[in-house]
């Protein structure tokens, strides 16, 4: 087997098919050991660094007050240490773009796997279930191993736990955390949106004439399903999301609208509604979001 198709099968079997609550059919890509391993090492660093400057405000404080405080600083930092721990990943993942800022850096993102909605559950249930599965048990060693009260066999049973932990991924081809499983999420890969000038373009398109209603009908995450259908073109994919807009917004076509012609004007529409709509304070996740 020659090198290229090595590479070949091993990126199709990070390949999947999305089926989006809308019908869309999507092709995603799982996210590799390598970039989810980047992604953590950046995250980590930050949090190292936000941990350091953390100590040094408590102790700068702590000493303007007169105190000695070298328990108040342990106290505090191992406090600090957990909220950020937990609040970093978490309050990222709400976000809109799904990632923590070592995921954006490498590409990544995190989804639901069954094609709908990121819920704030299904965030909290994942990193939640980081601290089990490593930040609990680590901290335990370390704890145990600087104090010097370390119990071996406790050790080695804290290790293997990790370790099963660790390397649970790599036994399910889905690369999936334990805490992605009971989640119901993944990590797959985000292409950098770049806009085509023509997706954007409503001169192109000024024999469609939407109403505030119609393009009321979807938000800011059904925009950027309706841009990977525009770049990927897939025939079948274009006609049935088509379909199913023209019905929603209850679209008269005419006889000589195209899919394609359509799905462009609906994009240019939608995204200039929600732009300006953004200019004023509002932003509408999706359509499950009331404008």
């Amino acid at each position: 087997m020659s090198a290229y198709d090595a590479t070949a099968r091993a990126e199709a079997a990070l390949r999947r098919s999305l089926i989006t609550p809308e019908g869309v059919d999507l092709n995603l890509r799982i996210g590799d050991a390598g970039q989810r391993i980047g992604a953590f090492v950046i995250d980590w660093m930050l949090q190292i660094l936000c941990i350091v400057l953390f100590y040094w405000a408590v102790n700068w404080t702590l000493a303007g007050l007169g105190e000695k405080g070298s328990e108040h600083i342990k106290i505090i930092g191992l406090l600090g240490l957990f909220f950020l721990r937990n609040a970093w990943f978490i309050g990222f993942e709400l976000s809109p773009r799904a990632a923590t800022i070592g995921k954006r850096v490498m590409g990544l993102r995190v989804a639901a796997r069954d094609g709908g909605r990121l819920t704030a559950e299904a965030v909290i249930t994942r990193n939640v279930m980081r601290e089990i599965e490593f930040a609990a048990p680590i901290n335990f060693m370390l704890v145990a191993a600087f104090s010097g009260g370390a119990d071996a066999l406790l050790m080695l049973f804290m290790a293997i736990w990790t370790g099963i932990f660790l390397f649970f991924p790599l036994f399910n081809k889905d690369r999936l955390r334990a805490g992605d499983l009971i989640a119901g999420t993944w990590v797959v890969r985000t292409p950098k949106r770049t806009l085509l000038p023509d997706l954007s373009d409503n001169q192109a398109h000024g024999q469609f004439a939407f109403t505030d209603a119609q393009l009321a009908a979807y938000g800011i995450k059904e925009l950027h399903v309706l841009e990977q259908v525009l770049r990927t073109r897939d025939r079948k994919t274009m006609q049935a999301v088509a379909q199913r807009i023209r019905r929603k917004i209850e679209w008269i076509a005419d006889s000589l609208e195209s899919d394609d012609q359509f799905l462009q004007a609906y994009y240019a529409g939608l995204r200039a509604r929600l732009e300006q709509r953004m200019l004023f304070g509002h932003r509408r996740k999706d359509k499950f979001d009331k404008a």
